[in-house]
């Protein structure tokens, strides 16, 4: 009987869509699904810096419905974006950070476009909606073409760099440099191209609803824009970030302190480049902002701006120097809470008043309902097995009763921020915590886990927090990024200067005979590390600039590996 339900339940669908063709009158709306990446609170409508520049943004919120207490699924762009475009939690999927990959974890997740797109749409994008890849699979056309699986159109960046921020050691992030660029928004490319594509598709009439997904990449870094948005920030002018206390870290437990302070923080006040890339940032979401201003002057002036619900949202926020970090990685609420920005129109199935202009919503929500949000709206059938509440309610009313708390899920199971109303809980698998009241402490520079009188709170949070979650499944060899090989031919094992934070390298011994394994330490002197048998492969943690010297069985030396700043696979070869 469920079969045949199911049978029915799609005859129905498919003779109804059949019907809405013949008849040329399709009213269902279309979707404009805007994502930007690393934008933080510093918006003008989130007040999150007094500087920054956002006048589209800002209006799109004051002609829709702004959620001021929405947060990220994870505070990085792969685990993030999983959870928003397939509406799986980290916690269920188990993909918690940017290394794995999310075809090897959910070879059958269906994506928000896809769905879309089996229930009539036409689904289209450009730029980054998923983490360096397109998943052509899961749409209809894409720029750059889907088959490419490269999402980026051509961007210009300087010839020679660095430009600003000497590289530290191979910990560092090469990305991680800013400056402006002389050239035109169309020689710069990259976002410019990527508006330009998505303008022209919502300057046209379509025989199908769209769902259109447009994905700016800036604020990533690097912070290179054309020089006319640095130029309303002054580097004389500029203002430190108003989170930013310089005793922060006094008051946490370990594990926090462990994620707070990190070497790029560091080494930017080191070169005296805080300001400048404070500067870059700033003038990256100016650039950000007139792409999706672009974006929004082609819907309001084509045929669909009266029948397309548009979202805005980020993948997750970023940090400047609050709790000495830069960067991301972190269940602080400057890392968690995002701009999520929802305007319907009148008509729509799932909401036929539409969102009243100008409004906000003060509830704690995620970005991962955004999935069922969605489908709701378009009065699509729901989808079975995505997480998260749809925030339709919230739409109808923003002070409705609102049971739910908004988790934000670190790189490893149990690791996790928590979001409810006034109150955030985070907790590490170590049993460390921390507990801010955001209405006093909005910066959260008090942490109050440690104080008797609020154990009961403690313990009422927890007991809304996940208790199960899904296991760490590392990234398959084939997918880690090689390491090059130094044979002993061409040059000698120097010593390790090891820097950063620990990770596994997997070695693999591709050669017809045992390899030995040693580590170099600081004085150039190997320190064995087991026996490799041919065929074998071995985990081992290490750390960037690290040095691994391999040996046949004799200890005569075969070549060596220096350890980059991330996972990767170092391959013995065949001599």
């Amino acid at each position: 009987m469920k079969t045949m339900a199911i049978v029915l339940s799609s005859f129905v669908l498919v003779a109804s869509l059949c019907a809405v063709q013949a008849s040329g009158q399709d009213s269902r709306p279309n979707v404009l699904f805007i994502a930007v990446d690393d934008l933080n609170d510093w918006v003008g409508c989130l007040g999150g810096h007094p500087q920054s520049v956002t006048p589209n943004i800002d209006s799109l919120a004051e002609s829709g419905l702004l959620f001021t207490n929405a947060h990220c699924a994870a505070p990085a762009c792969n685990p993030s974006r999983t959870a928003i475009m397939t509406g799986i939690s980290p916690h269920r999927s188990g993909l918690y950070d940017n290394s794995q990959k999310m075809r090897e974890l959910l070879p059958d997740a269906e994506l928000i476009p896809k769905y879309f797109s089996r229930h009539g749409y036409w689904s289209a994008g450009s730029g980054k909606l998923l983490h360096y890849f397109i998943d052509q699979q899961s749409w209809d056309e894409y720029f750059p073409a889907k088959e490419t699986e490269d999402p980026f159109p051509r961007t210009l960046y300087p010839e020679k760099r660095p430009v600003s921020l000497p590289v530290g050691g191979p910990w560092q992030y090469r990305e991680t440099d800013w400056g402006a660029l002389d050239a035109t928004d169309d020689q710069f490319g990259g976002d410019y191209l990527v508006s330009k594509w998505i303008g022209e598709q919502l300057g046209k009439q379509h025989e199908r609803p769209f769902f259109l997904a447009c994905g700016i990449y800036r604020p990533h870094e690097p912070w290179f824009v054309p020089r006319k948005y640095f130029e309303p920030f002054p580097i004389d002018q500029i203002q430190l970030p108003v989170g930013y206390k310089e005793d922060d870290l006094d008051d946490l437990p370990p594990a926090g302190k462990q994620r707070g302070p990190n070497r790029y923080f560091a080494h930017i006040r080191g070169h005296d480049q805080w300001k400048q890339g404070i500067q870059g940032y700033l003038a990256s979401i100016h650039f950000a902002d007139a792409m999706i201003g672009r974006v929004i002057d082609a819907l309001e002036s084509g045929p669909n701006k009266d029948n397309t619900i548009v979202v805005l949202w980020s993948d997750h926020g970023w940090h400047l120097g609050e709790k000495q970090h830069w960067q991301k990685y972190t269940a602080w609420r400057l890392c968690t809470r995002v701009p999520l920005i929802v305007r319907v129109p009148k008509g729509v199935p799932g909401l036929p008043a539409g969102t009243t202009a100008g409004i906000t919503c003060d509830q704690p929500v995620n970005l991962v309902s955004l999935y069922p949000t969605l489908t709701q709206l378009a009065g699509l059938p729901g989808k079975e097995s995505v997480d998260g509440p749809s925030l339709v309610p919230l739409m109808k009313d923003p002070s409705a009763d609102w049971p739910h708390v908004s988790v934000t899920y670190l790189n490893r199971p149990g690791n996790y921020g928590l979001s409810a109303g006034r109150w955030r809980f985070i907790q590490y698998d170590n049993g460390d915590r921390e507990l801010y009241d955001i209405e006093k402490d909005p910066f959260e520079w008090e942490n109050l886990a440690d104080k008797p009188e609020y154990a009961s709170r403690i313990a009422e949070l927890r007991g809304r927090a996940p208790t199960e979650f899904a296991k760490y499944v590392p990234v398959s060899d084939a997918a880690l990024p090689k390491l090059a090989w130094h044979s002993a031919n061409d040059s000698d094992a120097p010593p390790s200067s090891p820097d950063g934070t620990a990770f596994d390298v997997v070695f693999a011994n591709q050669s017809d005979a045992p390899v030995k394994v040693f580590w170099m330490d600081r004085a150039g002197k190997p320190k064995p590390y087991g026996t490799l048998e041919s065929g074998w492969r071995k985990p081992q943690q290490t750390r960037p600039g690290a040095v691994w010297l391999i040996t046949d069985k004799d200890e005569k030396p075969l070549g060596h590996f220096i350890i980059g700043d991330r996972a990767a696979l170092a391959i013995v070869p065949r001599e």
